[in-house]
């Protein structure tokens, strides 16, 4: 087992990520206006609008190696995978929900295919969480004993049943965007148990909002507006996205991606700041990344430039109190 720095400073020296948004709203919402998720269920009161059914996850073409091949061409050092976001959707058949590929069109357990393939690449092939739960009613009002029991038996499953995960990253939790409390779920009941499950993975929370305090790793998502501070000196991480929303259109394929260039300018502010730098993957609903969003991916890779591997920390490496 190593030491939490030792874990931040391989993580740092990674650089690179890709972040794989493919789930339930990949389906629901690519023809659609709405972001991503039921925003105002959560945060307005709303009724829900979109619930999702099973039997409509059935990307016929799904190819995780075809994902991962993508990733490698523009010099991608680690990943995220979408195991479950907001609505609730599980890409693998959990046994603590009904609302999981068990019972879709295509029952292929998607965590499964997608480690495979970016473990077959080299790279660190980690995984993305909610908290935030819809269907299951998990939410900023209730995170009930019950409900405790689900979201920590799907993370020991994904710790559990899939090899090595170098990291989890966690999202709906003490968030702005909804999501429990710390007070409803304390940051340190799933600290410690995603360390009993696997000392070595860094548990990197998405909706902190106070440095590493309750996160392993600061996290950024920048592609919603949040900024790392000037003076920052890490560790972090940030995550942008080179299409329109998260999570694929239908107008992708025929809308120009953010350019190479962008994204090398992107790296060129935030690695100096020892803040790794993510791009979002949308697969299709076939379950494919369109040819206009692989050759940026590709051309990203004829200009990345890597810092040197940082050695020694920096006097204000910011650490766990």
């Amino acid at each position: 087992m190593k030491n939490l720095l030792q874990l931040q400073k391989d993580f740092i020296n990674l650089r690179l990520g890709t972040f794989i948004h493919f789930n339930s709203a990949t389906f629901q919402f690519h023809t659609g206006e709405i972001e991503d998720w039921e925003f105002e269920h959560e945060n307005g009161g709303k009724p829900r609008r979109f619930p999702f059914d099973e039997k409509d996850w059935n990307p016929t073409q799904l190819d995780c190696v075809q994902w991962a091949k993508i990733a490698k061409s523009a010099g991608v050092r680690f990943a995220a995978f979408t195991t479950k976001h907001h609505e609730g959707f599980a890409a693998w058949p959990t046994k603590y929900s009904e609302h999981c590929v068990r019972n879709a069109a295509n029952k292929t357990d998607v965590v499964a295919e997608y480690l495979n393939a970016f473990r077959a690449e080299g790279i660190k092939a980690g995984l993305y969480f909610s908290i935030l739960d819809l269907t299951a009613g998990i939410n900023r009002h209730s995170c009930t004993d019950s409900q405790k029991e689900i979201i920590k038996g799907q993370i020991t499953e994904l710790l559990t049943n899939y090899g090595e995960i170098p990291f989890l990253m966690v999202d709906g939790w003490n968030a702005p965007w909804g999501g429990p409390s710390y007070e409803m779920l304390p940051f340190e009941e799933v600290d410690a148990l995603v360390k009993s499950l696997q000392p070595d993975c860094l548990l990197l929370n998405i909706g902190c909002n106070d440095g590493v305090q309750h996160t392993d790793v600061a996290f950024y998502e920048n592609g919603a507006g949040q900024e790392v501070a000037s003076g920052f000196e890490g560790p972090g991480i940030l995550c942008q996205k080179l299409t329109r929303t998260w999570f694929w259109r239908s107008d992708d394929p025929v809308t120009p991606p953010m350019t190479a260039e962008w994204a090398i300018q992107q790296m060129d502010r935030y690695f100096p700041m020892n803040v790794n730098f993510m791009m979002n993957l949308s697969p299709n609903t076939k379950g494919k990344v369109d040819d206009n969003l692989a050759q940026e991916f590709a051309r990203i890779g004829t200009m990345v430039r890597f810092p040197g591997e940082l050695k020694e920390l920096p006097k204000n490496w910011a650490v766990r109190k």
